[in-house]
This record gives structure tokens, sequence and C-alpha cells, in this order.
């Protein structure tokens, strides 16, 4: 699965097989101990503010609360660009706000690469931010627009301590609110991005 075009596809193989580890243990006893290199960026994924600054929050030192059982809203998009107008009767405090844009579709086709994803502006970042949004989500390529370097909602969100999953799917299975998401990462220091599975109780 290659998930960030131009990033590599993980490797996932066997450290140990079963059949090699019968030599270690009594008959009819055996294990595997498998093995996985990867970039972080992979699959469904979170950001912790590590990814973007230096001296953010890695993920050993993010709060559960903030990954775990967290109320969630979903945010129905239909721009390309979503800017903070979509906030207007939202109330995002506390709460994984999730945008919902329909990218998925394309997973696993050149279209989810083609720089033309859905995308959060600078000013819905920074709406998000101002009012208290606890973790943020997208189910396209990535929160910011490429088009250029500057990716303001990786900046603000991160910059605020707010985490931010990418890739999602299935979104539009989930009620626009009333339910609580989890996306929990390994505990890792000095490591800013890694994957999670991203579900919600409804």
């Amino acid at each position: 699965m290659i998930t960030y075009k131009g990033l590599p596809a993980p490797l996932i193989s066997d450290f140990l097989s079963r059949e090699a580890s019968r030599s270690h243990y009594d008959e009819g006893t055996e294990f595997n101990i498998a093995k996985i290199d990867m970039v972080a960026n992979t699959g469904t994924y979170l950001d912790s503010p590590f990814h973007r600054y230096a001296r953010g929050k890695d993920l050993a030192h993010l709060d559960l609360q903030t990954l775990a059982n967290v109320d969630g809203v979903v945010v129905r998009c239909s721009d390309r660009a979503t800017g903070e107008q979509v906030l207007d009767r939202v109330d995002v405090r506390g709460k994984a706000v999730l945008f919902h844009t329909g990218w998925d579709k394309h997973w696993r086709t050149e279209t989810y690469w083609n720089g033309e994803h859905p995308f959060l502006t600078e000013g819905c970042a920074t709406q998000l931010a101002k009012n208290g949004a606890t973790i943020v989500g997208i189910d396209s390529y990535n929160i910011d627009s490429i088009a250029d370097g500057k990716r303001p909602a990786h900046s603000i969100l991160l910059g605020h301590d707010i985490p931010i999953v990418e890739h999602l799917c299935g979104l539009g299975e989930l009620p626009d609110a009333g339910f609580k998401f989890f996306a929990v990462p390994v505990k890792v220091r000095e490591f800013g991005t890694f994957p999670v599975r991203a579900f919600a109780i409804v």
C-alpha cells in the first residue's frame, strides 16, 4: 500500500517464521514473529505537533484524552477548498472534527494523488484552533493544498497541539454528531507520525 506518492510502500515479512521457530520449542509448539519496514506516513495516520515542529509534542507525549473516546462531529464539504464558513453553526470545542469530502472514493487510483484533493484553508484551520477543536481529520490525501509548500493547516493545528488524522475513509456512514472517535497511535518518543486504526462508536 502506497499512501503518499513518492514514499515507499511498507515491507512486511517474517523475522522468525513458524517453521524456523520449531527448533526453539518443544514438539508441537511454534510461534511467528513478524517484521515491518515502513515510513510513518502509511495508511490512515495521525500527525502529532512534532511532525511539524522540532519542539512540538511527539507521539509519546500526546494526551490520550485527545485521541480516544472523543465526542465527534462530521462536517460535510462540497468545495475543494473548505473555508471557515462551514463551521458557522458547528460547536467544535472539545470535539473530534472530521471533514467528509468523499475523496476516499478515489483511494488506490491516480486521481487520489493528482493534487486536486479537497483541503482546509488557513481560515478554516484558524477557526478550529480558535474555537478549541481537540483533533481534526479529513478523508483526503492531505489536509493542506500541495500547490505550494506553505502548509498552513498543518502549521496552525499542530501549532495549537491539535493532532491531525489524514486518509480517513467511511465518514459518509457516520451521523453528523453523537458518536465517539478513536485514533490512537503507538507511544514513540521523537516520532511525529504513525498509522492508526481510526474508528467511531455510534
